[in-house]
């Protein structure tokens, strides 16, 4: 009887490994079907120009279709939404820039920058550019922060919309520079880089993609990068720490992944991203959007978000920007 057992207890042991061994090949073998990258913005934006290129070189390094989905909507909070929502498996990704963290902020959302997404790579980042209308007196920053401390809050300045990522951005650059300037909302940064030129609005701190062409024809005059990295070619201009205020802010842009990602899936998705971000044409690509590949470990962009989050939290304090929605 006991040989019998010890039979039955090989067998079932068997059955039992058997049975576990697909699991841990369809483990093993990530990616087995296509992998989706949502960009929670529309097609053509900085967003997108950056997940596309990318997008390509994941599929040639991971053997399976890599698919752009555009979920745009809200400041990007209904992509982030759905990626936040979907399983945890490889198959969902996310690439979003600086306005995800303000976003976070600005908007009720049903999750949290830091607490329902795996960071999985940083993949370039860019400066801001310091404009001004060419009727605008002020023809250096120290002239722009002479006159909105003789006149509080009379002088304008515009942004794509409420809580956005340039919005925050200028006002953290009010906050350093000891000023207070009026904010001007727009529903989008086009029409504000039009109201610039036109002289509706003197101030505009936005992406050096977002004005590169009136930047280029002198519509416009560049006052300051908001940090160093400027791409080669682009306009000549100090940054604004070199001008003597002790600020710096550039743009972000990074890889995401729902919360819980496995460690081996992680770690090979930020090795295959890093490698693509070291290819000489990607560095040209991000160029033409006045960005740099950033390439960093999941670590390090996790405590980059920690440090982006826990600033914009306090500029939103101090500059009373309330969530909505």
């Amino acid at each position: 009887m006991r040989m019998i057992d010890g039979i039955g207890r090989r067998t079932l042991l068997a059955g039992v490994g058997l049975l576990a061994a697909p699991a841990v090949r369809a483990q093993g073998a990530w990616p087995n079907r296509p992998v989706r990258i949502v960009v929670p913005f529309p097609p053509g934006g900085s967003n997108d120009v950056v997940a596309r290129p990318l997008a390509e070189r994941l599929q040639q390094r991971l053997g399976q279709p890599v698919v752009i989905e555009n979920r745009a909507g809200a400041g990007g909070a209904i992509g982030a939404t759905a990626v936040s929502q979907a399983p945890a498996d490889g198959y969902t990704l996310m690439v979003s820039s600086s306005s995800f963290m303000t976003t976070s902020i600005a908007q009720r959302v049903p999750w949290t920058v830091l607490g329902d997404f795996t960071p999985v790579a940083l993949l370039a980042r860019s400066p801001f550019i310091v404009l001004t209308n060419l009727d605008f007196p002020a023809r250096t920053l120290a002239d722009l922060v002479r006159m909105a401390r003789e006149r509080p809050g009379s002088i304008d300045f515009g942004s794509s919309g409420p809580g956005g990522i340039n919005h925050f951005v200028t006002e953290y650059f009010c906050l350093r520079a000891g000023i207070r300037m009026n904010h001007v909302p727009y529903r989008g940064m086009p029409p504000a880089v039009n109201d610039l030129v036109a002289g509706h609005i003197p101030v505009l701190i936005t992406t050096m993609p977002s004005a590169a062409g009136v930047v280029r024809d002198g519509r416009v005059r560049l006052l300051a990068y908001t940090a160093p990295g400027a791409p080669e070619g682009s306009r000549p201009a100090p940054t604004v720490r070199e001008q003597g205020i002790d600020y710096e802010s550039d743009i972000w842009w990074g890889l995401f992944a729902p919360k819980g990602l496995p460690e081996p899936i992680l770690a090979r998705l930020n090795s295959e991203t890093n490698a693509a971000l070291a290819e000489p044409d990607m560095a040209r690509l991000f160029q033409a959007e006045g960005a740099r590949p950033s390439p960093m470990s999941p670590a390090d962009f996790a405590a980059l978000l920690r440090t982006e989050y826990d600033r914009w939290r306090e500029v939103a304090q101090a500059a009373n920007i309330r969530p909505e929605g």
